[in-house]
């Protein structure tokens, strides 16, 4: 028998998000069709100049937002942002320095330390040998 290779093809939701873009920003062209990988790969490889325009302009997803400022999603949620916001605006929140967004900041640095901790904890037992501590 012979196999069948179906083209696999997602979301324009999902196209986005790995594309790290807000959909809703996107051409409807992009927003009503789907994707498929050989696309996907096409647009990461070489993208087109609204493509370009969103990743240096915005507005950007949360998950951008919250990277550029350097605090978590929850973070945003907890200082008030829950929308979409331009690299204009995020320059600006940076300029402004709210005392929610220094707040989070710290947090956010407290977690990654602890994270390196555990991770450097862990890498040190799994070089002691196998046998498990209970």
């Amino acid at each position: 028998m012979k196999s069948h290779q179906s083209t696999q093809t997602m979301k324009p939701a999902t196209a986005a998000k790995k594309l790290g873009v807000y959909l809703p920003a996107t051409p409807a062209e992009f927003q009503e069709g789907v994707v498929s990988r050989a696309e996907l790969e096409q647009l990461q490889a070489e993208p087109p100049e609204w493509l370009r325009e969103l990743r240096r302009d915005g507005p950007h997803p949360r998950p951008v937002v919250a990277a550029k400022l350097g605090v978590s999603i929850a973070g945003l949620a907890r200082g008030g942002v829950t929308e979409a916001l331009t690299t204009e605006q995020i320059e600006a929140l940076r300029q402004e320095g709210p005392g929610w967004l220094e707040k989070e900041r710290a947090t956010q640095a407290e977690v990654r330390k602890e994270a390196a901790r555990l991770k450097k904890r862990n890498a040190e037992r799994a070089g002691e040998g196998d046998s498990p501590d209970a």
